[in-house]
Formats: structure tokens, sequence, C-alpha cells
């Protein structure tokens, strides 16, 4: 029995995909981990079609129809993680705050666990 914790999304992210007409298209946000980076793993975040083992977050109210999937490889990965958008100076952007990283890199898409 799996007991792994998706990670959460919040409303700021949902809208972000609903802006951008992500759900409209039948995309959605997927998040992965993968092996590489100056921290050991990395995100990869991307639009793309859901598959039929992806673990499938979805907005509600105004963002129903948006969705975040997460494979099942990169879950464990992501357990209690929170997935948002900012808006910086430096640009806008998908944003992961990971409490499973023991360190990360300035550039925001590498870790280490």
């Amino acid at each position: 029995m799996d007991l792994t914790l998706p990670p959460k999304v919040t409303e700021r992210a949902f809208a972000r995909l609903h802006e951008i007409g992500a759900g409209d298209s039948g995309k959605a946000l997927r998040v992965a981990v993968e092996g590489g980076g100056c921290s050991g793993f990395q995100y990869d975040i991307s639009l793309d079609d859901p598959a039929a083992d992806d673990v499938v977050l979805e907005g509600a109210g105004a963002n129903a129809g948006e969705r975040v999937v997460i494979d099942t490889v990169s879950l464990p990965f992501l357990e209690n993680a929170v997935i948002d958008f900012t808006e910086e100076l430096i640009g806008a952007r998908f944003v992961i705050e990971n409490p499973n990283a023991t360190s990360s890199c300035g550039c925001g898409t590498s870790f280490s666990m």
C-alpha cells in the first residue's frame, strides 16, 4: 500500500494554468524529477498530456479542469511539496517548495536529498 502523500498545488498555480489555457487544450502541467542538475536531481516542468499511471491533481472552482500530473517514479521525491507560481522581477515561473530537499542551487530547479 503506497502511503506517499502527493504535493499540494496552490490556487495561484492552477489560476496560471487557466490563464494560459492548458486545460482547454487538454494539457496538464507535468512535474517530474530527473537525475542530473548541479545538485543531483532536477525538476522538469512542462505542459504535457496526462498518462494512464500519472497521479492527477485537479483544480476546483474557477480553475476546474486544470490539472497537474506527476509520474509514479517522481512522486516520492515530491511528497508534501508545494507547487506554486510566482512572478518576480527576473520573470514568472512555476516553483516547487520541497521539504525533502536537503539543499538546492540558485537556479531553483536542482536539488539534493
